[in-house]
């Protein structure tokens, strides 16, 4: 779905309204920019821990495909993750000791085939709405209101803001 035409360009995409189109630009960017920090990584690489509390890239792949699986779940189906969803996504939620002792041993295949899962179905879900959707309001965080639009920024600017460590953990891995 990503155009590597147009990839530079927050703009119309066909299928989706103006603002869901715009959006979608951002995400794919930060994508694109996610995939070219992981590129033919090892699956000890992507295993890899800076120290005893770090996370490892693999383990922050999985967080991104976590978090946006969260987001549909709450935004268009308007619940929480149920009991089975927790056990699928909670390591990759909650990161941490979980995440440490679970999420090993995947090769970069397994991440980037979870991240298109997801990906692939968040197109699906916003090609079912329209602009009005993203101003849907919502208590958020410490019960202030937010809206669908700061919900699905906040899904890409999760993964910049990882994308960060992502590209310290390579540097000291490929060490």
């Amino acid at each position: 779905m990503i155009n590597m035409d147009k990839i530079y360009l927050i703009t119309d995409i066909p299928g989706y309204s103006p603002q869901i189109s715009r959006l979608l630009s951002m995400m794919n960017y930060a994508r694109h920019t996610t995939l070219e920090a992981v590129k033919d990584l090892s699956v000890d690489q992507l295993d890899y821990l800076l120290d005893s509390q770090s996370n490892s890239i693999g383990a922050l792949l999985l967080h991104y495909a976590a978090v946006e699986f969260a987001y549909q779940v709450a935004t268009f189906e308007g619940r929480d993750l149920s009991e089975e969803e927790i056990s699928i996504w909670g390591p990759a939620l909650n990161l941490g000791d979980e995440g440490r002792t679970i999420i090993i041993g995947n090769n970069l295949s397994y991440y980037l085939d979870r991240l298109n899962e997801v990906r692939q179905r968040t197109y699906e879900l916003f090609a079912t709405v329209d602009d009005d959707w993203l101003y849907t309001e919502e208590a958020f965080w410490y019960n202030k209101p937010a809206n669908y639009y700061f919900m699905w920024f906040h899904v890409f600017e999760d993964e910049i803001n990882h994308r960060g460590q992502i590209r310290l953990i390579r540097k000291r891995a490929l060490a």
